[in-house]
């Protein structure tokens, strides 16, 4: 895959995720019945959820390390320095990906937790 299409794929599938039942916006399975307050307190365990941010100072890390490893790797296999920028483009879009998406899995957690302390019985 060249670079120019995997730089335009990869937000696309970012911001695909970010729209559906993940991070924050995450709604758990609950199992057994749930009472008058489960909206209320489903929205409140995602405001928490939404506090903790999906870009962080670990995602610029990640990106990073990504496009060291990215260049470093393309300079040993390639014995050159050419396309090395867009090696680390491609490195440093992954790294932050990743990051990201640890951090949107964070948010799920942070939901679930929530939801468990408010009395549910979350199974997923």
């Amino acid at each position: 895959m060249s670079f120019h299409k995997f730089s335009l794929i990869l937000p696309a599938i970012l911001a695909v995720g970010a729209c559906t039942n993940t991070g924050a916006n995450y709604q758990p399975i609950v199992d057994g019945p749930v009472g008058p307050n489960y909206n209320a307190d489903l929205a409140q365990c995602q405001a928490l959820a939404r506090s903790q941010p999906v870009v962080d100072g670990n995602t610029a890390g990640a990106a990073a390390i990504g496009a060291a490893g990215a260049a470093g790797t393309k300079a040993i296999i390639d014995d050159s320095a050419s396309d090395l920028g867009r090696a680390a483009v491609a490195g440093a879009l992954v790294g932050a990906g990743a990051s990201a998406i640890q951090n949107t899995q964070n948010q799920e957690v942070v939901v679930r937790n929530c939801m468990r302390g408010r009395g549910y019985n979350v199974v997923g």
